[in-house]
């Protein structure tokens, strides 16, 4: 192969996309039990597991954390977990399924990405600020079964289609695109609508009054669906089921009040997490770069989108601040403005060499997400130990606090609790008086080791079974 075919290669982003796809296709089998946010992981998993083994119903997903109830709940409009129940139905069900469909529609992303940024800037820009993309706190959260990047991806591609809509390409078809993209988009994720106030750049600027009025009118069918969703059909799953389990936010004044006091929280999502020190400092370089040199479509995109992404910030307030993959929607933004930092550099082999070491902080930093713990991989003997004893319709209690990933693994339904909700006797007997047969006891990962006065009927060195009579 020729030093010219190479470099041809080496510049296209096809090429690094697939390459960062291979490279996260380590473990992609895994169990979702990895440190990081295994529980939000899981919810997700059950949702997807209900729809195929209990009702497909797409409006009515359920959880197993309901005790003796169906556990239908108010959620993220669940297209994510559906696309992991159609892949069962072909397949069987299996939870890496939502690893695999996660990176694949999070890759087409950057590329969609790639060929926005290349509308409107030089390609180097395009093309450095996909590779900050595919290395940043998307590397490792675009192989989880979680829908934030999912999400993300499809309004980058909505915005894609939009802008071309606006602009007067081809525009029926981009309109289509553009609304079926970005309803599935928000739906999955109400955060990532911050993206959809970029829009003001194009509609205040100059161009075809029509087509902009036909824009905003699909963009309201956009938010009025997505307002019954999380407004209306949600609270209502809420009241009618008996189970609330989606975080919907808090008042402004209550989530800025947390903010400012968790802002050192808060500000470590930024330049830590996201794109790490390297990519923040460039950042930070690009950001006062385009200020100096009046180039407004670098900070105006980056101030309008840190303004509506504050009050994702204030909505959530301190939740934010102890949730990292909360700054995901955030991070394509952030790579732009380092990207254009770096292009700032007239030295082409200092860029490289910066570019190089954002990719390895931003790797290395998060490949521990792709190995599992040997202690961890001990919970998914759980519904095997409990077949042996139990039908899997009888409901259990498990010593996990909060945390909903060992009932997943379980494949039962019931409860979790901590260790000192097993000592009170009222709470025991609500759990008897609801149907409630064995108490599952993890010593090791979730939990911590306790005696009780019951039957034991399975103990080994990872968790303890007890008959609840």
């Amino acid at each position: 192969m020729t030093k010219f075919n190479l470099k041809n290669i080496f510049s296209d982003i096809k090429f690094w996309i697939i390459l960062f796809g291979i490279l996260r296709l380590y473990g992609i089998t895994n169990p979702p039990i990895e440190v990081a946010h295994n529980w939000r992981q899981t919810t997700v998993c059950m949702a997807a597991r209900n729809f195929y083994t209990t009702d497909p119903n797409i409006f009515y997903p359920r959880v197993d954390i309901a005790g003796e109830k169906s556990g239908i709940t108010g959620m993220e409009f669940p297209i994510f977990n559906y696309l992991i129940y159609v892949f069962s139905l072909v397949f069987g069900y299996d939870h890496w399924y939502g690893r695999l469909i996660n990176l694949l529609i999070s890759s087409i992303g950057v590329f969609f990405f790639y060929k926005l940024l290349l509308k409107y800037f030089e390609k180097k820009i395009a093309f450095n600020a996909a590779i900050i993309l595919l290395a940043s706190f998307w590397f490792a959260y675009s192989r989880k079964i979680m829908p934030d990047t999912f999400a993300s991806s499809l309004v980058i591609i909505s915005l894609y289609y939009g802008t071309n809509y606006l602009e007067g390409r081809n525009p029926i078809s981009n309109l289509i695109l553009y609304f079926i993209f970005g309803l599935f988009g928000v739906l999955s994720k109400l955060p990532v609508v911050y993206i959809w106030f970029l829009y003001s750049i194009w509609i205040f600027s100059g161009g075809n009054y029509l087509r902009k009025v036909i824009f905003i009118g699909a963009s309201s069918v956009i938010a009025g669906i997505t307002f019954f969703w999380y407004y209306i059909w949600v609270p209502y799953l809420v009241d009618e089921f008996g189970l609330w389990y989606f975080f919907m936010g808090k008042n402004l004044s209550q989530g800025f009040n947390e903010s400012i006091k968790y802002l050192p929280e808060i500000l470590n999502h930024f330049y830590e997490t996201a794109i790490r020190y390297v990519g923040f400092s460039m950042l930070l370089f690009g950001l006062i770069t385009s200020i100096i040199k009046k180039d407004k479509i670098i900070w105006i995109t980056f101030l309008i989108s840190l303004i509506f992404f504050s009050l994702i910030i204030f909505k959530s307030g301190k939740t934010f601040a102890f949730h990292s993959y909360y700054v995901l929607p955030f991070v394509p933004v952030m790579a732009l403005v380092a990207s254009y930092g770096m292009s700032q550099i007239k030295n082409s082999t200092l860029v490289k060499i910066i570019l190089f070491a954002i990719c390895i902080e931003g790797v290395l930093n998060q490949w521990n997400d792709f190995v599992i713990k040997p202690n961890e991989k001990e919970i998914i003997r759980l519904e095997s130990s409990l077949d042996s004893i139990s039908n899997q319709d009888d409901l259990i209690v498990i010593n996990s606090g909060e945390y909903p990933t060992p009932m997943y693994f379980a494949n039962r339904k019931g409860w979790v609790c901590d260790n000192s909700k097993l000592f009170d006797k009222n709470y025991i007997s609500h759990l008897k008086n609801h149907g409630c047969k064995y108490i599952v006891i993890l010593k090791k990962s979730f939990g911590s080791d306790i005696r009780l006065n019951y039957n034991v009927l399975i103990d080994n060195e990872y968790f303890k079974v007890y008959e609840l009579k």
